[in-house]
């Protein structure tokens, strides 16, 4: 039966009847159908290289301030002598078709015209991200769709009973052991981000923890009950300043179910979760609490916060579907006063009648700010508390104050002071933990009393800021972690930044 399914699902883009329903099946994600969605440059260009005869400019879909922005935008794709004259009047679309090559789309031209401009990388994306870039992927041969999204190997699990819809206890399930834990080679590791990257593609979606995952960094981690996950770590090019961050595809029986990040923080983690559609309603507790036992023994997490958004802040779904009681029911609680005066009301009342359910108005409130849940004592050093603008506004004082706008000298002299300082040959430094040293060493000379450290908590430090540009980022949550005094100076960094007059109170947070 499942190598009948396998074999319908392959061959199921070659049905004679396919072609009859497109338009109404567009966006489904099922194999043989187009997909629109105003992609990511990093997605956009990965598309345009394997599926160049196939991507195409959602003209329908442009909007008038994004023509106008492409209008702008033109002249510098294009050679001096080829500037495009605007009283030709010519349309957008009339300038791309006038302009491509005989065996080029449109958007195929557009995307290569941007991967040849004169720019770094964040430049490249801005301008790609401000025009809006609505495209059309036409199904072709192994084509993103859901249809065929699906990581060969490993034995089924057969479900033998009723699929759970039980909330399984926290503290216990969390810390059961994990069957598994396999590091891949870059090629199986660049195979699972891009089953990851054509999960997410079939259902409109694009992930920066996906698009920006390191190859050298993915493992596979068997969960048991037919329940796997793929852990994805960025490259170095692409991390934050302080976080760690982690993304997970959760894969039943080798098909992608949903996916969540992990942004760790000092023993802790922000989750951000969501599970596809189509597998939603049944075994999604069970899965969550695998999730959040993955993270606590992979990283040591002990303590877990929910952004507000996946609570049904700004978040219509969420807010509907009632996602606030889901981690509720899981032990999730809000800190905020007023929101817990909130919650023991709506708790009392459901006690008082079970058929009671939380207003529209009761759920913005309780979706209005973090939630936490904890494995051990409460603390406040964790992530969704901690706000990490206060790094990177440290670092422009830092900067400001010794450099003013020569911010790339300010660059080159912090890395060689931070290297005299703990005694670091910035010679012996691999490319990406230069990187790391160049992108960290204004933070770890702004941190109070840093030049009063011992020699061994200076040596640490530049162990600390190397790891950044490891293979594996998880080596620099875990010596952030274990290095005392740079966690404490942190929080007094943190605690100490001069904020700007207009603050926001969710930043502060």
């Amino acid at each position: 039966m499942l190598a009948a399914a396998r074999e319908v699902l392959e061959v199921f883009a070659s049905r004679p009847d396919l072609g009859r329903h497109a338009k109404r099946l567009s966006d489904s994600g099922i194999a043989g159908t187009s997909l629109h969605f105003p992609f990511h440059w990093v997605t956009a260009r990965w598309l345009a290289e394997r599926w160049p005869a196939q991507l195409h400019v959602d003209w329908q879909a442009l909007s008038g301030r994004e023509r106008e922005r492409f209008e702008q935008v033109l002249p510098l794709l294009l050679p001096y002598a080829e500037w495009p004259d605007p009283e030709l009047g010519l349309s957008p679309r009339q300038w791309l078709e006038r302009l491509k090559g005989p065996r080029e789309t449109d958007a195929t031209f557009l995307i290569r015209r941007f991967a040849a401009l004169g720019v770094g990388p964040r430049e490249r994306e801005s301008l790609f991200h401000d025009l809006g870039k609505p495209l059309r992927l036409d199904a072709a041969p192994g084509s993103p769709s859901r249809s065929t999204a699906w990581l060969a190997g490993g034995e089924p699990v057969f479900q033998c009973r009723p699929l759970s819809r039980a909330r399984p206890p926290v503290a216990q399930s969390v810390r059961r052991r994990l069957r598994s834990v396999e590091p891949l080679s870059r090629r199986d590791g660049q195979q699972v981000i891009e089953l990851a990257r054509t999960s997410l593609i079939s259902r409109g979606r694009d992930l920066d923890g996906i698009m920006y995952a390191s190859p050298d960094d993915v493992r596979l981690i068997d969960a048991g009950g037919g329940l796997s996950l793929a852990c994805l770590g960025l490259a170095p090019e692409h991390r934050a300043l302080v976080e760690t961050l982690y993304v997970f595809l959760l894969l039943k029986n080798g098909v992608p179910v949903g996916y969540y990040q992990a942004a760790l923080l000092f023993e802790s983690a922000e989750v951000n979760y969501h599970v596809f559609t189509t597998f939603r309603g049944v075994e999604t507790s069970e899965h969550y609490v695998r999730a959040l036992g993955v993270v606590h023994q992979l990283f040591g997490s002990n303590a877990f916060a929910v952004h507000p958004y996946q609570l049904g802040h700004e978040n219509r779904d969420a807010l509907r579907a009632g996602a606030f009681w889901f981690y509720r029911k899981l032990g999730f609680a809000p800190e905020n006063p007023r929101l817990l005066a909130t919650l023991r009301r709506e708790e009392r009342l459901a006690r008082r009648d079970p058929a009671y359910r939380s207003s529209p108005n009761a759920l913005r409130r309780l979706a209005s700010d973090y939630v936490f849940l904890y494995l051990g004592q409460p603390r406040d050093d964790i992530a969704g508390k901690l706000p990490l603008s206060a790094f990177s506004l440290a670092v422009s004082d830092f900067l400001a104050a010794r450099f003013g706008s020569d911010r790339e000298r300010g660059l080159r002299v912090s890395a060689r002071e931070l290297a005299e300082l703990t005694d670091t040959r910035l010679a012996d430094l691999s490319r990406t933990e230069r990187l790391a040293w160049e992108r960290l060493a204004p933070l770890a000379l702004a941190l109070p009393g840093v030049g009063d450290w011992s020699r061994r908590e200076l040596h640490a430090l530049a162990e600390l800021v190397r790891a950044k540009g490891a293979v594996r980022e998880e080596e620099f949550a875990r010596q952030l972690d274990r290095h005392g005094r740079a966690r404490r100076a942190l929080l007094e960094l943190a605690a100490n930044v001069t904020w700007p007059a207009r603050e926001n109170a969710r930043a502060r947070r």
